[in-house]
């Protein structure tokens, strides 16, 4: 699994038109820490991190790797409804 990145984390919920009080809700995280996390001021515990991805992973977002082709990402799921 990627461990996902504060732009990831942005790109993530502009894809789903989420706000950050929606995903600091939909994954028990403070507001709070959910903004220090994505302006990159200070670094989160791990599990802040995996409970962030977890959540908008859950809503259909794919983590991409850097590798050959290309650097960082986040797309939808193929199989993603929408609902």
């Amino acid at each position: 699994m990627t461990t996902m990145l504060p732009d990831q984390c942005r790109g993530a919920r502009g894809l789903l038109r989420w706000t950050q009080p929606r995903l600091a809700d939909e994954s028990g995280i403070g507001l709070s820490t959910l903004n220090r996390y994505e302006m990159e001021s200070r670094p989160p515990k791990e599990q802040v991190v995996k409970r962030l991805q977890a959540a908008l992973e859950q809503a259909g977002i794919e983590f991409i790797s850097e590798n050959a082709k290309g650097g960082v990402g986040v797309r939808l799921k193929k199989s993603f409804d929408g609902s």
